[in-house]
């Protein structure tokens, strides 16, 4: 099918994608199935670098702000802290991947198409507010923001009958299994990044007495 959708025509790239989905879901998915694209270029020049928000937001904020409160912070190590932002990273990118089969699995459940390709599509595009809402980690006090991140469930149930073909009716139950299924995910990566994060904090020092700056605002 053509690709009417005037973002990769005009090459407005990344920020105009992320504007349409965000904006207008209910008119940005349709486009989003009628494009003549895989899921490697929605990974490389989407999913990567948004990805990465969090991670980097999270270092840089945590290396200047500290973490902590009622007037007492500490900042993590520099190698511990890059060691953590790279692992939280990969894992991010690993839950994605593993989100995209259980979609693309939980969704013949509901009446809709085994489509990997679009599949993966959905929950990247779907992702876009819970990336774009990391940014407030760059400032630790203001990351309860985070919360309007939860406009990717939103985006999601929007996408998911012009994506992967599930009846309306039924759109609210696979998009509810699916989000379950992705809490478990994230509940599993999260243990595995606490490890990650522990093996960084001894890698940067801090097990020899400087890892952390314990300073008063």
């Amino acid at each position: 099918m053509a690709d009417d959708n005037p973002i990769q025509k005009s090459g407005e790239g990344i920020a105009a994608q992320a504007k349409a989905i965000l904006t207008r879901p209910k008119q940005e998915w349709p486009r989003i199935a009628g494009r003549d694209t895989g899921w490697k270029q929605a990974f490389i020049t989407y999913a990567l670098p948004l990805a990465a928000i969090g991670p980097i937001c999270n270092l840089i904020g945590g290396q200047i702000f500290g973490y902590g409160g009622y007037g007492i912070y500490y900042s993590p190590a520099l190698m511990a802290a890059i060691t953590t932002a790279i692992s939280t990273y990969v894992l991010n990118i690993c839950a994605l991947f593993i989100v995209a089969f259980l979609a693309n699995f939980i969704s013949q459940k509901f009446g809709g198409k085994d489509d990997w390709n679009r599949a993966f599509k959905l929950v990247t595009y779907s992702m876009t507010a819970a990336w774009l809402a990391a940014i407030f980690g760059l400032v630790p006090f203001l990351s309860i923001l985070t919360i309007l991140g939860l406009w990717s469930i939103y985006l999601f149930y929007t996408g998911a009958t012009p994506m992967m073909g599930v009846p309306h009716d039924r759109a609210g139950g696979y998009t509810l299994v699916t989000i379950l299924a992705a809490i478990a995910v994230n509940i599993i990566f999260a243990a595995l990044a606490g490890v990650f994060v522990a093996s960084g904090f001894i890698a940067g020092g801090t097990m020899m007495g400087h890892g952390y700056m314990a300073h008063g605002y």
